[in-house]
């Protein structure tokens, strides 16, 4: 029976390895961010002439 509780112990902490779950991030702020690099591109070709 220890062997089994072991295991099962392992298996609910187990270490995380920093994978896709653990690394969201501030997904609002990341948009946010792009679209206003996407405006700022889009201005400055308006205002250089090249559109």
């Amino acid at each position: 029976m220890s062997a089994t509780t072991t295991l099962a112990g392992r298996l609910l902490t187990r270490t995380r390895t920093g994978g896709p779950q653990d690394d969201r991030g501030p997904e609002l702020l990341e948009h946010v961010l792009g679209w206003t690099l996407v405006v700022l591109l889009a201005v400055l070709v308006t205002r250089a002439g090249l559109m």
